[in-house]
């Protein structure tokens, strides 16, 4: 165990709010914003102490060097540290990645020094490092649901990750590369997003590696080519249209990505033998009123539809992702930054969110767990009013939650005033880990199940919007889509239809 010895902390004054900090690197950057955060504690982050590889260093700006960083869980750990500050701007993306993963590893949150260059543009804006308050925005603790067992599953095993370039694949990948795969297949249909996580894993964006595939769930020759020749040993299929609006106004393509190429995703996948599949679901397929609750909901029925064999399955269910790219806090930004009202749907309206951590968490935590098509959900408290998230993060982020105007949109074809993460079919059981449950249903699949959704892709296929909704409604419990055509949705379908 590593302490503090014969050092006296300095006394500055410091808000309630105040999180314990510890610098990565004690180089001219690391003391520079020792320095800096020591004499601006509004910033709520109060320096105890540096890690360093570099064994010379012993006290660096009046602090002390605790050790390396490979000494971080036991440093954290003796010294109740909240958050791990990288100030190293030389380090190369790799690194980054493997102190990032390390430190939430051990419940820290992370923050990081902008590079030199960006730093000078700016003028070394202290601004850079402002520190949301999670518990705060989540009204709850965040939930760090990682265990040991996570890694037994990925090391050494050939992995594929679907939807890799978008914000829960992305961060999928950064942990599952820490914990050193055989192999990292990330798979994306859009290439600059797999451009941008090349860059971000590998230092480099060349795109000429066999670990980044350009590839669609849809088309189904491809995916049965694409596990036949690379035979990944556990998948974890994130790809997927999830934009509640998008899909009401065209919901054949919801049909197409969340239904069809899951569907394709687990017929390759118990073909070829892979060992596990988990699904990214979302709270949306509890008792699901829209087109991407639907979708999503009979994409948990087609994993259950393969249970009961080799391959071992599972759904995850998330609330919203903070900070995941359009997710509320980046709109709220802009919209703020811009000086531009803030829009809400309604004044009522509640949600439950979780942070990326919390959620990839709760995907490794399913991998371990699944067995035979359980859907998994964060005890994630009670659900946050919107309205009072707005407040909360522009206060810390802002200084004052009074200079925002909030503008009612009203609620959209589709959304519902309060998310729930169970729905009324089913029941909700422990697992073995003391934050995550286990959605059971006693509904049955209907007998017709691969029949009915041949049904529906050849309805997506010729675009044919009011066969598709009907067919959802037929297939989805407790699913009632609303009528119209392609651009709005008006009146519910009458119950003798």
């Amino acid at each position: 165990m590593i302490e503090l010895q014969g050092y006296v902390e300095p006394t500055p004054r410091v808000r309630a709010a105040t999180l314990r900090s510890l610098l990565i690197g004690a180089g001219e950057a690391g003391r520079a914003m020792a320095q800096a955060l020591r004499r601006v504690p509004d910033y709520g982050l109060l320096p105890i102490g540096f890690l360093d590889d570099n064994p010379i260093r012993r006290q660096v700006a009046c602090l002390p060097v605790l050790g390396s960083i490979g000494d971080m869980a036991a440093v954290a750990a003796a010294n109740n540290v909240d958050v791990a500050l990288v100030t190293i701007p030389s380090l190369p993306p790799r690194r980054i990645a493997e102190i990032a993963a390390r430190a939430h590893a051990v419940g820290l949150l992370v923050r990081f020094l902008p590079s030199f260059g960006d730093a000078l543009e700016r003028d070394v804006r202290l601004s850079d490092l402002r520190s949301v308050r999670i518990d705060r925005l989540l009204g709850r603790d965040e939930v760090h649901v990682i265990r040991s067992a996570s890694r037994s599953v990925i090391a050494g095993r050939r992995v594929l990750v679907t939807g890799a370039g978008g914000s829960i694949g992305s961060e999928l990948c950064r942990q599952i590369d820490h914990f050193e795969p055989a192999a990292l297949y990330m798979l994306d249909h859009d290439e600059s997003n797999l451009h941008r996580l090349q860059l971000e894993l590998r230092g480099h964006g060349l795109l000429d590696t066999d670990d980044i595939i350009i590839a669609d769930i849809r088309d189904r020759g491809r995916l049965w080519q694409l596990f036949h020749e690379l035979r990944p040993e556990v998948v974890f299929h994130a790809a997927a249209h999830k934009h509640l609006p998008l899909l009401e106004r065209h919901p054949c393509e919801g049909v197409k990505s969340n239904v069809a190429g899951t569907h394709h995703v687990m017929e390759c996948a118990v073909a070829t033998g892979v060992e596990r599949v988990i699904l990214i679901s979302t709270d949306k397929a509890a008792d699901p009123s829209s087109v991407l609750g639907a979708t999503k909901r009979l994409a948990e029925m087609i994993l259950r539809h393969y249970a009961g064999r080799e391959t071992l399955i599972a759904s995850v269910r998330f609330g919203n992702v903070l900070g995941s790219r359009g997710s509320l806090l980046s709109v709220l930004e802009s919209q703020i930054e811009r000086g531009e009202m803030v829009t809400i749907t309604h004044p009522d309206v509640t949600r439950f969110f979780m942070t990326v951590e919390e959620a990839v968490g709760l995907v490794l935590e399913a991998a371990v767990m699944a067995t035979t098509g359980e859907v998994f959900v964060l005890d994630m408290g009670e659900p946050v009013l919107i309205v009072d998230l707005v407040r909360n993060y522009t206060a810390q982020l802002h200084g004052n939650a009074d200079d925002v105007v909030i503008r009612f949109t009203g609620l959209r074809p589709g959304e519902k005033l309060d998310e729930t993460l169970i729905s009324q079919d089913e029941e909700r059981t422990p697992t073995a880990h003391p934050k995550i449950w286990n959605s059971r249903t006693s509904t049955e699949l209907p007998a017709d199940f691969e029949r009915s959704l041949q049904q529906l892709y050849a309805a997506s296929t010729e675009n044919n919007i009011r066969e598709v909704r009907r067919l959802l409604a037929a297939l989805v419990p407790g699913y009632r889509p609303t009528l119209g055509d392609s651009t709005a949705a008006v009146a519910p379908y009458p119950d003798d239809w």
